[in-house]
């Protein structure tokens, strides 16, 4: 939790209970690519509030992680909720994440399948680094270092690109980039309707 062992932690993270789902923002949508602003106001009821929601809809989504303009709100933010291959499950949340560049002798890219709840439906193979380290703070604005390997750093580094105004289809080939829209054009509707419903189950 946080970065920090915790013995145990309930199925759906308080946050979930508490918080309201939200609309996430598709492909096309102008916040998604500008580069969000820094959070500067911490410790906030907003602040908070907006992470509850921003946890019930990554839930109800089935998503790893969520930033904070893929519900239409422009601050360099983002949680998540993750359990990585080797059976560790992460929860947490960012403001203002900065990656760090990790040494020559240390970086291994992976090419796995990476999805996007902006992006509904497709897969595609993209090599990210299978370590990252990030950098910012929490919702009281209490310094946060996180690090990830495997599927948790491909999380982290997701992530942390949309705050920067990109996706992970900027990172295909034209000809995959363009497949890959029109798998999630014929999958769409399919996967807001699976959102309704695991909403609905939540009391969402």
């Amino acid at each position: 939790m946080q970065g920090k062992p915790v013995e145990s932690y309930p199925r759906l993270a308080p946050e979930v209970e508490r918080g309201a789902v939200r609309r996430i923002t598709v492909v096309g949508e102008e916040i998604l690519r500008r580069r969000c602003q820094e959070v500067t106001a911490f410790g906030t009821v907003e602040l908070a509030k907006l992470i509850d929601d921003m946890f019930a809809t990554n839930q109800v989504a089935e998503g790893a992680g969520l930033a904070a303009n893929q519900v239409n709100v422009d601050l360099q933010l983002f949680v998540w909720d993750i359990t990585d291959e080797w059976g560790v499950r992460h929860v947490g949340h960012i403001a203002n994440p900065v990656l760090e560049e990790v040494p020559a002798d240390d970086r291994r890219l992976v090419e796995e399948p990476e999805g996007c709840l902006s992006v509904p439906g497709p897969y595609r193979a993209v090599p990210r680094l299978d370590r990252a380290v990030v950098r910012g703070r929490d919702k009281d604005g209490e310094p946060l270092v996180i690090e990830g390997r495997g599927y948790f750093a491909r999380c982290l580094q997701h992530e942390t690109d949309h705050l920067h105004g990109h996706l992970y289809l900027d990172r295909l080939a034209h000809k995959e980039r363009k497949a890959a829209l029109r798998e999630m054009r014929n999958s769409q509707d399919k996967v807001f309707a699976r959102r309704a419903s695991a909403a609905k189950r939540l009391g969402k």
